[in-house]
């Protein structure tokens, strides 16, 4: 996580004005515009968006976290194939982790069967992929620092003697 201050609340609230962020940080607008323009032109920042509560968004639509096991490849390791996998349009996040498998994808779909032919006929096809193991999403309750069903955290167990 970035130490930047600026980088920081645009991290937590990308909707902020350049005068409003200017303001928190007791600097000028100017330098505000000039840090974030270089900033997206050196790729530190490569995009906004909105963080989405998908039971009120999408419906029906599922998300699942995809454990895949594959063969590194000899000079490129595990990019080139984790690339490939990446470029799938129901790939939505794709990150190498430690532990008992070497890529973490995350999918989204229109339903679970969307989700598992796109494990069976397009993931697991794939020359490296080893094995997968697939985990649904089945409630969300934090994403990027957002907490969802704000209601629920406000309330209190009834204390009994």
């Amino acid at each position: 996580m970035s130490t930047d201050p600026l980088l920081q609340l645009l991290r937590n609230k990308a909707r902020y004005s350049h005068e409003q962020l200017a303001e928190l940080l007791s600097i000028s607008p100017e330098q505000v515009n000039v840090r974030i323009a270089a900033w997206e032109k050196d790729g530190t920042i490569l995009g906004y968006q909105a963080v989405v509560d998908p039971e009120r968004a999408d419906g029906d639509a599922v998300s699942a976290f995809i454990e895949v096991k594959v063969t590194p490849e000899r000079g490129g390791g595990f990019d080139r194939l984790a690339m490939r996998i990446a470029r799938f349009d129901q790939v939505t996040s794709c990150y190498l982790a430690s532990g008992g498998y070497d890529l973490m994808v995350v999918v989204e779909g229109s339903d679970l069967r969307e989700v598992a032919r796109f494990v069976s006929e397009k993931l697991s096809t794939l020359d490296g992929v080893l094995s997968t193991a697939t985990h649904f999403r089945l409630k969300t309750y934090k994403e990027n620092g957002f907490l969802f069903d704000q209601e629920a955290r406000a309330e209190r167990l009834a204390v009994s003697p």
